[in-house]
């Protein structure tokens, strides 16, 4: 923790303002931290160069209306190991996004398969010492036997790669433009276009979902936008719950609430969650609101709160044991949380939308229209439920079955029903 002792004239909010590009970049990852220096770097600069992901001469080269020869003959593997490539931006401790992938690496490796991550960056360097040194620093990725390296465009991937994954939209360009006769999939686990406004990256992003690679998505809803918007080819695993993490320990009545606040991630539509919570607070005075996900301090918040920033998995299960209802808002693809909040014993409020509800059928999820007072009564709601305490052990009982090993058996089927051709 980060005292006032030993800043001399500095204050707390100068010192959170000097360190917050720090915690960008740790908690992040490169990827996002790049992003946000490539923007003010935009903003500033006197002569204003293209600031993206994507590397500009990547993107300038994909013509994805004239198929290249090597996606023509693409390679099949009737039976035996697959040799693959994953193109990604470097994670960051708290990524959800390569914990998610990274996940879904080991059930390859686990299936027989071999895997090389590739890192791609438009911003510089990558040292890869520091991206071994973080994952050993956690327990949130996997350990894997993946060997990896950083993406030359002049080498490509290994000849005898025989898979090639894309896994964000700025890794699809140069996975389309590499030389390999790998056949191309898209790990795709949000709809990236919607990240932007309407602009150069919503169309660069958008356009990937046109490459003609194989998606195999995080969920129905994606693989179903993809298929009906872009005529991707798609496959789809279940969103699951690890329960090691999540579990009922609490089996008194719950006074306080949950909200998942990012006010870094406009999909998580924080401003709209703290006029939700305002009115619930209005309603319910004495109630405790949690705030996790990231530091607030920096924010104005119109009512009193509990700032947990960013917390380890390790301390979420004693947190959401004292909760009765979690707020989650999701624009674009449903979050991972309503399911874990459900494992422990809390009631999630999602907005109503079929981005969530195509992902998620459990009856144990509260959809809202998107109105915050709507939203507020039914945080109030979930709290005032005579049967709180049996309806939260029901609920984590309804999850006992979902687990990600059936999600990754899902995704080797995909895979390899896509490979033997």
């Amino acid at each position: 923790m980060i005292r006032d002792q030993g800043f001399g004239t500095f204050s707390r909010k100068a010192s959170r303002s000097i360190l917050r590009p720090f915690r960008v970049l740790r908690d992040e990852g490169p990827r996002s931290f790049s992003a946000r220096v490539l923007a003010k770097a935009h903003q500033r600069l006197a002569v204003n160069t293209p600031a993206m992901l994507v590397k500009t001469e990547d993107a300038a080269q994909v013509d994805w209306t004239i198929r290249l020869p090597q996606h023509g003959d693409p390679i099949t593997v009737g039976e035996g190991p697959v040799e693959i490539a994953w193109i990604m931006s470097p994670p960051g401790k708290e990524s959800g996004g390569h914990q998610n992938l990274f996940r879904f690496i080991d059930f390859a490796e686990k299936a027989g398969h071999r895997s090389t991550i590739y890192l791609y960056s438009a911003a510089g360097q990558v040292s890869i010492d520091d991206v071994h040194g973080m994952l050993r620093s956690t327990d949130a990725y996997p350990k894997l036997a993946a060997d990896i390296v950083v993406y030359d465009s002049e080498i490509g991937v290994k000849p005898e790669t025989q898979a090639l994954f894309a896994t964000g939209w700025e890794t699809a360009y140069p996975a389309y433009l590499d030389g390999s006769r790998a056949r191309r999939f898209y790990f795709v686990q949000d709809l990236e276009s919607s990240f932007y406004p309407l602009g150069t990256e919503s169309l660069l992003a958008e356009n990937t979902y046109r490459f003609g690679f194989h998606g195999i998505t995080a969920g129905g809803w994606l693989a179903h936008t993809l298929n009906e918007r872009f005529g991707m080819t798609t496959d789809s695993f279940d969103f699951a719950v690890d329960k090691r993490h999540y579990s009922v320990t609490n089996t008194d009545r719950r006074t306080e609430i949950f909200f998942y606040a990012r006010p870094v991630t406009p999909r998580r539509a924080f401003e709209f969650g703290l006029l939700a919570l305002k009115d619930f607070h209005s309603l319910k005075p004495d109630v405790t609101i949690n705030l996790a996900g990231w530091d607030v301090s920096n924010w104005k918040v119109p009512f009193p709160y509990k700032n947990l920033a960013s917390l380890e998995i390790s301390e979420l299960n004693g947190i959401y044991n004292r909760c009765g209802a979690g707020l989650v808002l999701s624009l674009s693809n449903m979050s991972l949380l309503p399911l874990e909040l459900i494992s422990s014993g809390v009631t999630p409020v999602v907005n109503d939308g079929e981005n969530n509800r195509m992902v998620s059928d459990n009856p144990y999820i509260e959809y809202v229209p998107a109105s915050p007072m709507a939203i507020a009564r039914a945080l109030a709601e979930a709290l005032d439920r005579p049967d709180a305490v049996e309806r939260s052990i029901a609920m984590s009982e309804s999850v006992a079955e979902v687990n990600w090993q059936d999600s990754g058996d899902q995704f080797v089927a995909a895979f390899e029903r896509a490979m033997r051709g």
